[in-house]
């Protein structure tokens, strides 16, 4: 008989979860959909710090030769 009681209160909260509508918060929702707060906009940076890779120019040639023997 236990488990027809579980099945029923499982039906039960599932109904209850199905159709029960909680009142709206009307205020809340219109901040949300209009920003509500504005965020500071974020600093730019002048220049992108520069990345100096030591192996750059050993291997430049190389990567030319091959796109030439591709053609």
């Amino acid at each position: 008989m236990g488990r027809g009681r579980q099945k029923a209160k499982a039906t039960k909260q599932a109904r209850e979860m199905k159709y029960f509508s909680p009142g709206t918060d009307l205020s809340a929702l219109e901040r949300e959909l209009t920003g509500g707060r504005t965020r500071a906009p974020e600093p730019e940076l002048d220049q992108e710090p520069e990345y100096e890779d030591p192996y750059a120019d050993l291997y430049t040639d190389d990567d030319e030769d091959d796109d030439a023997r591709a053609r």
